[in-house]
């Protein structure tokens, strides 16, 4: 019999591990769970582990498996804090390598794709320039467009890829100048360098958060930081 915080955990990180490939870091389950500490998750997780539910696999960094879920599965999950789960466009593949990506692979058809333009490329990574002006277009299914103007950029560097973002990427970004934290957006720092990053608040000022141990997170005041667009969804294709 599973505690309602170990039900709670249990089902985001199956949902975490379902959507993306990669389990939640630690920051990322006790904001899931509205807890104040870390050692709150590191309690839930002993006892997962204890009962069955899960194992923790060793010589790897935040690495769990889902081993069996709950009879009562599956109850509405808490929403990831830091959730983007990108629509993936699988394309021009032969013997693709595995990968830790979303499991959804849409294929694109001439006649119900949408064209949308390419801005240039997008540093996931340390800020290249600004967006460029379009290079080319490039055609989305319409599921992946939702409201508003849309565009694409392609990924430089290697910063989100425990968001599932790889270099090489195009990702499909919706024109906003807003974000809420945990989004992960297009942000132009200064008005000269272009990145894509988690968008955080800290009190004041604003956080871009790589979503990579080897890079920092980087602090600006608002007033360095224009938000140019939020992360809907990306394309990838193998060679």
């Amino acid at each position: 019999m599973l505690t309602r915080k170990q039900h709670e955990l249990l089902l985001f990180i199956h949902q975490c591990l379902k959507e993306t490939g990669i389990p939640p870091s630690f920051d990322e389950m006790k904001e899931a769970l509205d807890l104040a500490s870390k050692s709150g998750i590191h309690r839930l997780i002993s006892a997962l582990e204890e009962r069955g539910f899960i194992r923790r696999l060793p010589n790897r960094a935040r690495a769990l498996e889902v081993i069996r879920l709950p009879d009562s599965m599956m109850p509405n999950v808490p929403p990831r804090s830091r959730g983007f789960s990108p629509s993936v466009i699988q394309g021009g593949q032969s013997q693709p390598e595995p990968a830790p990506t979303p499991s959804r692979a849409t294929p694109v058809s001439s006649e119900t794709s949408i064209s949308i333009p390419v801005m240039g490329r997008i540093a996931a990574g340390v800020p290249i320039d600004a967006i460029q002006h379009v290079t080319h277009s490039i055609a989305v299914p319409p599921d992946m467009i939702s409201g508003g103007e849309h565009y694409a950029l392609e990924v430089k560097g290697d910063s989100m890829i425990e968001a599932g973002i790889f270099d090489g990427d195009t990702v499909i970004i919706r024109h906003t100048q807003t974000a809420n934290p945990g989004d992960i957006v297009v942000a132009l720092v200064d008005d000269q360098e272009a990145t894509l990053k988690r968008f955080r608040r800290k009190g004041a000022s604003i956080a871009l958060e790589a979503a990579n141990p080897a890079y920092e997170t980087r602090i600006f005041p608002p007033h360095r930081v224009k938000v140019q667009g939020k992360l809907v969804g990306l394309i990838r294709r193998y060679h």
